[in-house]
């Protein structure tokens, strides 16, 4: 297997979690930055280091590669790595375009190769608890979701404030992982109507500071997005909340109320507090799936769902852009 990008989220998650695993081998790391890529192969203890993706796919020992380079080359990287017979998984976003994605799509079938999207909040423990409430009929029939996040202003890589670089501000980054959440706790509904309003400095090339949405979806769901990376408030916030016809829900903790017999009752799952945070878990859950679906040792799944997330996605965007409500 081999790294190619080794910025932030490679470092403090992909990395860290790959060193631990057994039966894992890293045999390299690729990034433009060739001290990096040798300081990192050194502490991780990873045999060879490269500064071009191509001579990585020409390795006969990679079999699998994880892309986490800025947003912008994740399409054409995930392309070149199919077209070499090569694995995937990709950190977010897959494309820049709902195009780009079916692109991506339909090469990893014509190759025969398995593509991960690096969707990790999908594989929270607290995530997966919620899901098996809603799967159940626990909560009722989904007429709700709530969720934002808001982190501190400070610095940041200058690329992802490059539109043509990063794809997207906020939203992309921070509220992207969120409506993929959402769409998959419903089991993917269509989306029917968006509006959204933005706060993006002037500028072609610029990217939005916040952005808030209300998205409608079929079956009657509404879906509230709140983001921003410019919060002014102390702590970072996150939140994730589910309302149905029997019950709510919310993460971070998770706590699950329900009607019963008239009453709201706390049914929240119990259990051993988590020794690591549910970043790190998720990671941790999501890379031991992608190794044991390469092994044969769990089922996969093709990320054709994200067709109508990255479909949503557009909309969304489309929607500040006019500053009105637009039909999906």
């Amino acid at each position: 297997m081999a790294v190619v990008g080794l910025g932030a989220i490679a470092q403090t998650a992909h990395l860290p979690v790959l060193s631990k695993m057994r039966g894992v081998q890293v045999v390299g790391l690729c990034d433009n930055d060739e001290g990096k890529a040798r300081a990192l192969a050194q502490r991780f203890s990873v045999p060879d280091t490269y500064t071009d993706i191509e001579y990585v796919l020409e390795s006969d020992d990679v079999d699998a590669v994880i892309v986490t380079t800025p947003n912008h080359l994740h399409e054409p990287h995930v392309l070149s790595a199919l077209r070499a017979g090569k694995h995937v998984l990709v950190e977010r976003p897959l494309a820049l375009s709902s195009r780009g994605v079916d692109r991506l799509l339909a090469a990893a079938t014509k190759a025969d190769c398995k593509l991960f999207v690096a969707n990790n909040h999908r594989f929270r423990s607290d995530v997966q608890l919620l899901h098996t409430f809603i799967q159940n009929g626990e909560l009722g029939r989904l007429h709700t979701v709530r969720a934002g996040a808001y982190r501190a202003k400070g610095t940041m890589a200058p690329w992802r404030q490059r539109r043509a670089e990063a794809g997207g501000g906020a939203f992309l980054e921070h509220g992207l992982p969120l409506l993929d959440l959402a769409a998959w706790i419903a089991d993917f509904p269509d989306a029917v109507r968006a509006s959204a309003t933005m706060s993006r400095a002037r500028g072609a090339n610029t990217v939005e500071d916040s952005l808030f949405v209300f998205a409608e979806l079929a079956g009657g769901l509404n879906v509230t997005i709140d983001v921003s990376w410019n919060y002014i408030g102390g702590d970072d916030r996150w939140w994730f909340e589910v309302q149905g016809t029997k019950g709510t829900a919310r993460l971070s903790p998770l706590r699950i109320v329900k009607d019963i017999n008239g009453n709201p009752t706390d049914v929240s799952p119990t259990g051993a507090s988590q020794r690591e945070t549910p970043f790190i878990q998720s990671y941790r859950a999501e890379l031991a799936h992608f190794v044991a679906v390469l092994r044969d040792e769990a089922a996969y799944e093709a990320p054709d769902d994200q067709s109508k997330v990255y479909w949503a996605l557009e909309g969304i965007y489309q929607a500040a852009e006019d500053g009105k409500e637009i039909r999906l």
